[in-house]
């Protein structure tokens, strides 16, 4: 990153910037392969499951070579929009933040939040 950006925004800006691109690209490219066959609520959890699950590995790699890391903050809220399931198994594939238990908790707390609405939403 150049000095000039850093000053200007934090990482966390940075990070949630490239987290909602991410989510469009895929969405995008998804949409273009599968030809909408999700409804547009899983089809939005898978997209940001996706894009957090590759935040947990791109974090992970930073951490083994010393680069700009992405903010504890920007997986928490990964993981609540919707990114449950890819923040789970991007701890469980990468072995990353597995010695934090705060992070299973939001993640649990998230599809425990989104199974909630689900439930209300598809059900009642």
């Amino acid at each position: 990153m150049s000095k000039k950006f850093s000053q200007r925004s934090s990482p966390r800006t940075f990070f949630l910037i490239t987290a909602a691109v991410g989510v469009a690209v895929t969405a995008f490219v998804l949409r273009k392969l599968g030809g909408g066959l999700l409804p547009a609520y899983p089809f939005w959890l898978l997209c940001s499951s996706i894009v957090t699950f590759f935040f947990y590995g791109y974090d992970k790699r930073q951490s083994r070579s010393g680069g700009w890391r992405v903010p504890e903050a920007v997986l928490h809220l990964l993981s609540l929009i919707g990114g449950f399931a890819g923040g789970y198994l991007g701890r469980r594939f990468f072995r990353h933040k597995t010695q934090e238990p705060l992070f299973l908790v939001v993640i649990v707390l998230a599809a425990l939040l989104h199974a909630g609405f689900c439930t209300w939403r598809y059900l009642l």
